[in-house]
């Protein structure tokens, strides 16, 4: 039998093998040791291309190489084709199951609670207003009533970039730059960080969040400021919340106050949260210091005004029962994912 005949005999016996095929593991690999083996049937064609004519070897061997390919594609698909099958068999994968799913972030609680708060006050006429972070000391201090050695300095451990510079204490900076440049009636919101150097706690961090409102025109009094206020906690915390006002101090406001409205958790009751006063303090406020607008070059004799501040860490914290301001800067996605 010439090797021709040879060569479509292997070519009709391996067609004849592929069809016939069983599931069983290593038949494939029989049949390639059978057809691609050292001594299988391709390797023994190989063999006798000695002994055809010299000018008929290239085209002889050209046939070979064909059929040696031919095969050797189909061989590696039937192995593919077998591990596929081994995988899916092993991975037991119900595609009717439905997909892992992917997650796409949340809005961080800090953000949700400011975006509420400006939401509030800038439907009731409150503009929006925003100073650097990175102030002269006089607009962080001496504007704001506070001259070199005042003692309420002391109250805001600062962070000091030089001599006259320094990261504000406090958003009441952007204030006096507002009012510097814009003539009453003045009605803004000043949300943005602040920095003071204190010792990282349960309650307090080295930068945290204000936002700060700003009201100035004729015949503003104490009046107005806490039926503003009023308002804000009931839309903030509910209908039924209830607001009392205490004295206090502050070197920019004369008189001075700080708000707590009744607590949220125990409906003034009493418990660990508002340690048992069944109140909680949210923010501080009071009508401007005449001390002040001398600062700004506005009237004191014909302007009146009042201002209020808040932390938004604070808030957040007492709107959504976090005992710890860290968990709202260490990154944890399983605190992050609740919002």
């Amino acid at each position: 039998m010439s090797i021709t005949d040879q060569i479509q005999k292997i070519r009709s016996e391996f067609r004849s093998d592929l069809e016939n095929i069983s599931s069983e593991n290593g038949v494939v690999d029989q049949i390639r040791i059978k057809y691609l083996g050292r001594k299988g049937l391709i390797a023994s064609l190989f063999v006798q291309m000695g002994k055809v004519d010299a000018d008929e070897r290239p085209q002889m061997g050209k046939v070979l190489n064909e059929l040696k390919s031919e095969i050797t594609i189909e061989i590696d698909s039937l192995f593919i084709a077998d591990s596929i099958e081994v995988g899916m068999d092993d991975q037991a994968v119900d595609l009717t199951l439905p997909g892992d799913p992917v997650s796409v972030g949340s809005i961080h609680p800090l953000t949700l609670v400011l975006e509420e708060i400006k939401s509030i006050f800038l439907k009731i006429g409150f503009s929006l207003a925003y100073g650097p972070e990175i102030d002269m000391e006089f607009y962080n201090f001496e504007a704001l009533n506070m001259p070199k050695h005042h003692p309420a300095r002391d109250m805001q451990d600062t962070f000091y970039i030089s001599d006259e510079v320094l990261l504000r204490t406090h958003t009441s900076n952007t204030q006096i730059h507002f009012m510097e440049n814009h003539e009453p009636p003045v009605r803004i919101i000043v949300p943005g960080r602040v920095y003071r150097n204190e010792d990282i706690s349960v309650r307090s961090y080295c930068l945290f969040h204000q936002i700060e409102g700003l009201f100035v025109d004729m015949g503003v009094t104490f009046a107005d400021l806490k039926g503003t206020l009023n308002y804000f906690a009931r839309e903030l915390f509910g209908k039924d919340v209830i607001t009392r006002f205490r004295p206090s101090y502050f070197p920019f406001t004369e008189p001075s106050a700080e708000m707590d409205v009744s607590c949220i958790f125990c409906q003034g009751k009493g418990c660990s949260i508002c340690k048992k006063t069944g109140w909680l303090e949210i923010l501080g406020c009071g009508m401007v210091d005449p001390e002040v607008y001398k600062s700004v070059k506005y009237d004191p004799n014909k302007w009146t005004g009042y201002a209020f501040g808040m932390g938004i860490e604070r808030i957040a914290m007492l709107k959504y029962g976090v005992e710890d301001i860290r968990l709202f800067y260490n990154g944890d996605l399983r605190f992050l994912r609740q919002f």
